[in-house]
């Protein structure tokens, strides 16, 4: 079943209730399954049958006849429990929602609930929704959520966003939640339309995630009576134990920038948390070699090493999720009506599955990946690579910033007074900056500084993948960062990097230059290669794609290269305007 929410038709209800009488075969039957009760925390011992997509019996009885068309599968030496949930993706970190729902199917994540942002920013509404439909062809269960905001300073954010197309978004059945609240402070002081979208979203039975990192007791508990219902921003177990305190749902990260689970699971242990219910895992759109071992199934390993209950690590990736969203009668557990989503494993405390059921079929079977997903075709819903009619001039490249950004860690950025000479054609290896350009993908305006802290020695990098869609240039050699614009305008998109007058890496992203289509595992290989390159050149932190695509968000203190301008963050400043070309 292809419907949003998996609303099965009257008929199909009546097959699966024949099921059980008799009159029809299930598809498949798991035999003296041992499967982790969520309800019960418990494990127990029963025969599942499964008809099509759905479970529809968990007991002790078998069918009187099993036809040689019904699959039985003896469960004896296993532990069955339900797929995991990944409650908040950004499923564009170089990859696509299709390339990551693939990925992340192999180690047992079942569902996702993606970001909108791109969509936002790259499609009409109209092909949006047409795309979410397309997506319910594949195994994992897809659903999404309405942004209120574009995390960065636009241009024309009334026309980004509007009431009408939020509100449409909000109603869409494959969207479940509001937020993320990244524009809080806004709400929490005077945004009477941010605070609109809020009530409609609950009226809608919806859910609103915040994003309050830091936030104080007060605050959470202002935001709390404007309607927030979950948060995963707490970086310690103090920040979680609040939130669960004043009735949050609780996320806690193991992301490429924020790998705060392991620690926070520690405090916890000094607070003495016995109460598993509200807590909930993500990896917050890590990037893709974050990935390498899997997704939500290293979530649990985790938690089960640091002394979480079995039961309740499991509960966290499974009916946590599904009942923060109001999914726990389809989604999260293994009983009678659920989506058959199941995962296999060689133990308890082993949470990688070695065999893995989507929607009653086989994604993975004794180690063996199926090949269950449909392909998209990107070009149906105009996501073609990327076309500059457009040329950028050498003498463009001025950069004469009396501030620039100096990075405090991968996303982090804090003004600094500029000392090199601007009119320069290369800045000085001695020096730990180089120049940073924002230019608006249409041709309309450019913003330029400098950006210390990212390379020492790197001669141009040039990437179409950011924020806000726009391109970015960062080099020392303005002949190099010219070079590496050429070259991504040819490939139609992506991230090149140039030295001395020769490519030296390049990663097209063929979907609107800011997704590949690509697999996940040569992805992986990919970023991981450019990682090693940057780092070789001077690159200090840990994630250089988080650090393109944060450089535009004001969701980040302090300072930020935005579509607008140098804008202080804090204070909402335009320090220094975008410049028209």
């Amino acid at each position: 079943m292809n419907e949003h929410l998996y609303r099965w038709r009257n008929r199909q209800l009546r097959e699966h209730v024949a099921v059980i009488d008799g009159h029809l075969a299930p598809t498949k039957i798991l035999k003296q399954a041992t499967y982790l009760n969520v309800f019960l925390k418990k494990w127990l011992t029963a025969n599942i049958w499964i008809y099509e997509d759905r479970i529809v019996y968990v007991g002790d009885d078998l069918p009187e006849h099993i036809p040689s068309s019904t699959e039985v599968i003896n469960c004896q030496g296993q532990y069955l429990v339900p797929g995991y949930v990944e409650p908040h993706a950004h499923p564009f970190q170089l990859y696509n929602p299709h390339s990551l729902a693939e990925y992340a199917l192999k180690t047992g994540t079942t569902t996702l609930v993606n970001d909108n942002l791109m969509w936002l920013l790259l499609l009409n509404q109209k092909k949006a929704f047409s795309l979410l439909d397309e997506m319910q062809n594949i195994p994992v269960s897809m659903f999404w959520w309405a942004r209120f905001s574009s995390q960065s300073e636009l241009r024309e954010e009334a026309e980004f966003i509007g009431d009408e197309e939020v509100l449409k978004w909000l109603n869409h059945e494959a969207v479940i939640q509001g937020g993320e609240l990244t524009n809080w402070p806004d709400i929490l002081q005077e945004d009477e339309r941010g605070l609109y979208w809020m009530q409609e979203t609950k009226r809608l039975r919806k859910v609103v995630e915040g994003h309050f990192p830091g936030a104080s007791r007060k605050t959470l508990t202002k935001m709390k009576l404007l309607g927030a219902d979950g948060d995963h921003e707490s970086i310690s177990g103090d920040e979680l134990y609040r939130r669960l305190e004043l009735g949050y749902y609780a996320a806690i990260r193991n992301s490429s920038i924020r790998p705060d689970l392991r620690k926070i699971l520690q405090d916890l242990k000094e607070m003495d948390l016995n109460v598993w219910d509200y807590v909930l895992y993500t990896t917050d759109g890590s990037t893709p070699s974050f990935y390498e071992e899997g997704i939500i199934n290293k979530c649990i390993e985790i938690a089960i090493e640091e002394g979480v209950p079995v039961e309740d690590a499991y509960a966290m990736a499974t009916i946590n999720p599904a009942t923060y969203f109001s999914l726990e009668h389809r989604l999260g557990s293994i009983a009678p009506g659920r989506v058959a989503h199941i995962n296999f494993l060689k133990s308890k405390e082993d949470p990688t599955p070695v065999s893995v059921l989507a929607k009653g079929e086989w994604a993975v079977k004794d180690g063996v990946t199926s090949s269950l997903t449909s392909s998209i075709d990107w070009n149906e819903f105009n996501l073609t690579k990327m076309t500059l009619d457009w040329e950028l001039e050498s003498d463009e490249l001025r950069f004469s910033m009396p501030i620039g950004m100096e990075m405090v860690n991968d996303v982090i950025m804090k003004p600094y007074p500029i000392k090199s000479e601007a009119d320069t054609n290369m800045l000085a290896r001695s020096q730990n900056e180089a120049y940073v350009m924002l230019i608006d993908r249409d041709g309309e305006w450019r913003v330029s500084t400098f950006l210390k802290g990212f390379t020492k020695r790197l001669g141009g990098l040039v990437s179409s993948y950011s924020n806000t869609g726009d391109i970015i240039l960062i080099g020392k050699s303005k002949r190099d960062m010219s070079l590496a614009f050429k070259r991504m305008q040819e490939l139609g998109g992506g991230i090149v990097l140039a030295h001395a007058g020769e490519i030296i890496f390049e990663l097209p992203l063929e979907i609107k230059g800011v997704m590949t289509d690509a697999p996940m595992e040569k992805l992986i290989e990919q970023e991981k290669e450019m990682k090693k390159i940057l780092q070789d050149f001077g690159y200090a932190h840990s994630d250089p794609v988080y650090t393109l695509l944060f450089l535009s968000s004001t969701h980040l203190p302090y300072i930020r290269i935005t579509p607008v301008g140098i804008m202080d963050v804090m204070k909402k400043d335009i320090l220094f305007p975008a410049i028209m070309r």
